[in-house]
C-alpha cells in the first residue's frame, strides 16, 4: 500500500468536503476507511491519521502565509 498516496487522497477529500472534514475531526478512523474503502490494521491507520493531520497543518500554515504575503504587497 502506498501510504503517501493514500494520505494525499485523504487530504484532498477532507480539504474539499466540509462534512468529511468534520467526520475526520470527530472519528478519523471511520472517515479514512470511508474515503479509501478498506479496513486497515490499527498501526497503518494511525500512521495515515498522523500524516493527514501533519499535511493539513502544513497546508493551513502555507495558506495563511500566502494571505499574509498578499496583505503586504
Amino acid at each position: 500500500m502506498d501510504i503517501k498516496g493514500q494520505i494525499s487522497k485523504i487530504v484532498e477529500e477532507v480539504s474539499k468536503n466540509p462534512n468529511m472534514k468534520e467526520q475526520f475531526e470527530k472519528e478519523p478512523v471511520k472517515a479514512i476507511e470511508k474515503i479509501i474503502g478498506i479496513d486497515l490494521p490499527d498501526d497503518v491507520i494511525m500512521k495515515i491519521i498522523d500524516g493527514v493531520k501533519a499535511k493539513l497543518t502544513i497546508d493551513g500554515v502555507s495558506k495563511t502565509a500566502d494571505v499574509l504575503k498578499g496583505m503586504f504587497k
